[in-house]
């Protein structure tokens, strides 16, 4: 059962949060729900779509940490060397920023619809950025 829905210009994805592995992180999120911002394509990262965040403290630190999301993982990095961000996978990915290689915390997982999520990927690498909403599911 799907813990939130994504909302990326009107295309709805079903995801889990990965609440045994990053617990403080889920529990963060969960604080900011509903969340909607406007997601645009990495610039160092590969085949994933990110939100920027600027200073925005999230009061987590690192767990469950990864520099390389597999499709459908939706990673926060909570800030230092680079912005705080939310990043989605949509294809192979290694998360950097100018500073060099990130590790954020996996906290979510799309679970279906990966083929629709790589086409929106590439339509805001090549059409610009779209709408994004997290919400609770049901």
């Amino acid at each position: 059962m799907a813990d939130i829905e994504i909302d990326i210009a009107g295309e709805k994805f079903a995801a889990t949060f990965e609440t045994a592995d990053a617990p403080k992180t889920v529990a963060r999120f969960r604080e900011l729900l509903p969340f909607s911002d406007r997601i645009i394509h990495v610039r160092w990262s590969g085949e994933a779509c990110w939100i920027p965040m600027g200073e925005r403290d999230l009061g987590i630190g690192h767990e469950n940490a990864t520099s390389h999301p597999a499709p459908g993982h939706v990673i926060v990095y909570p800030g230092g060397v680079s912005e705080t961000e939310i990043l989605i996978a949509y294809g192979p990915c290694c998360f950097s920023s100018k500073a060099g290689q990130l590790a954020g915390n996996h906290f979510l997982t799309i679970t279906g619809g990966l083929d629709r999520l790589a086409r929106i990927g590439r339509s805001v690498l090549w059409d610009g950025a779209k709408s994004i909403t997290f919400s609770k599911a049901g």
